[in-house]
């Protein structure tokens, strides 16, 4: 049995309780994991607080960006290690962990250049013998708190800016496959990060999250996951006024025009709702296609998934993977029911696999209505969803008509369109003739039901900063008497 502890103030340490930790491809407990209370919160941040005025505030912004170098050093050279236990835990493809793991160390490079170029300003301030100045400080300590299903890119785009920025971070990973970022805290440690700089825990919203994101020393919280927690994690906030930001779910609309490549459309589609086996808040799970090309593209689409694979995650000759959940597959079959009898055709797939694990087969549905619940569900399974449209006000109604506004997608050979459409499609990132690309230059994040803040590229790294404005008097008279107006 895998053991993995939490790591705080620079130790790994045992927790108040144990949950089990399942892996989805054999259903079965492969590892023991130690759950953070609130004593072990309250000792995190505590540590956190106190690593602010210590050898972390000492630093210089340089010396801050060469540790993070050196994380991002020991994150390439343990991705394959860090990736096999993602895909044990998660039941993500192997593939994909190693290769999302090896590029996140670039978001840590990315990041540490920029430790060195936060910059304050020298204002025109309109009163004599005064020198005003800003200067930007760390926010303070930092509640980060990511989901499964990305974890270690979505940890980067906290901890990076963060760390750049001069703050301390608590990281509180999902306890539903926590282990690659309980093994990713022994690089934490070996980067040489001061004591209480970053902890890492884990544990249930009962005894870890609640005590974490209502905690009085938490300065700033950034959230990633479903909306039904944000609300959560915003009421929770009002107990310290903490500055927060919330990266959240999606249904986002890929549009493929009639003039579109049809055999690139058709790979979007697949990469955007069969890649990590749909379970991504990017997903393309509102495909909304040219009634004219309509049947065509489906064609493309099932030639493509013939050769497909579902299986074991650790194996290279597998395509999709289990979901890491059981809820998951359950949540997706009573969604397909419903949309069968709301009309849908389903072209492939539809259900679970009859095998050990939580494997569900790649799903087509054809849906005649805007309505039908698989257009409305996120489900974070592989289920592909289509709905023609007739023009090209018909896809932006069809687009917008979401509570959602994290990605969207548009094909098409024109020019013109690709910039008309995306301008007005109510989305935080839009992807042209493409989907799911992603670098640590580029802002991430959403609108509406999909949070608000935006994670990664240069501004991510002043969102962890307060402005500072110091009055400097350069004059050698006597401050006036402040009795005495003028």
């Amino acid at each position: 049995m895998n053991q993995y502890s939490l790591y705080i103030d620079g130790a790994f340490c045992a927790g108040s309780y144990t949950f089990d930790s399942i892996n989805p491809a054999t259903g079965e407990v492969w590892a023991q994991v130690q759950g953070a209370g609130p004593q072990e919160v309250q000792r995190a941040v505590t540590a956190a607080r106190q690593a602010l005025s210590g050898p972390w505030r000492e630093m210089s912004a340089s010396q801050r960006g060469k540790v993070l170098y050196r994380l991002a050093e020991l994150v390439e050279a343990h991705a394959q290690e860090l990736g096999a236990i993602e895909t044990s835990d998660s039941g993500k493809m192997s593939s994909e962990t190693m290769a999302q793991t090896a590029y996140v160390a670039d978001y840590y490079r990315y990041f540490a250049g920029l430790a060195d170029k936060i910059e304050g300003a020298m204002l025109p301030i309109d009163k004599p013998d005064m020198q005003v100045f800003t200067k930007p400080e760390p926010i303070g300590v930092v509640a980060a708190v990511v989901p499964w299903n990305a974890q270690m890119f979505l940890s980067a785009t906290k901890l990076g800016p963060a760390l750049a920025a001069g703050c301390t971070v608590v990281l509180k990973a999902s306890e539903m496959a926590p282990c690659p970022m309980l093994k990713f805290a022994e690089l934490i440690d070996a980067a040489g990060f001061p004591p209480g700089v970053v902890s890492v825990i884990t544990g249930d919203a009962e005894r870890c999250a609640i005590a974490l994101t209502t905690h009085p020393d938490i300065d700033r919280i950034a959230f990633t996951g479903g909306p039904d927690a944000a609300r959560h994690v915003v009421r929770n906030s009002a107990e310290n006024f903490a500055v927060t930001t919330l990266e959240l779910g999606g249904k986002s609309p890929l549009l493929v025009f009639e003039d579109a490549d049809l055999d690139s459309a058709a790979n979007g589609l697949i990469a955007g709702n069969f890649g990590a086996s749909g379970q991504s808040c990017v997903a393309a799970t509102r495909g909304l296609v040219q009634r004219s090309v309509l049947a065509p593209l489906i064609e493309r689409i099932r030639e493509k998934m013939q050769g497909v694979i579902v299986g074991d995650p650790q194996a290279s000759s597998t395509h999709i993977g289990p979901l890491c959940t059981a809820a998951q597959i359950a949540r997706a079959e009573a969604t397909i029911a419903l949309a069968r009898e709301q009309g849908a055709i389903v072209h492939f797939g539809g259900a679970a696999l009859d095998r050990p694990g939580h494997y569900f087969a790649p799903t087509l549905v054809e849906c005649q209505s805007a309505e039908t619940a698989t257009l409305q569900v996120e489900m974070f399974a592989p289920v592909m969803s289509l709905l023609a449209f007739d023009d090209e006000a018909h896809a932006i109604a069809l687009a917008n008509d979401s509570e959602f506004g994290l990605g969207s997608g548009v094909f098409t050979q024109n020019l013109a369109r690709a910039h008309r459409v995306s301008d007005r499609l109510r989305a935080g990132i839009c992807w042209i003739n493409t989907y799911r690309a992603i670098s640590p230059i580029a802002p991430f994040g959403g609108v509406n039901q999909s949070g608000y803040g935006r994670e990664a590229g240069r501004q991510s790294v002043l969102d962890y900063t307060r402005s500072k404005t110091v009055w400097i008097n350069t004059s050698d008279a006597p401050m006036a008497n402040p009795f005495v107006m003028r």
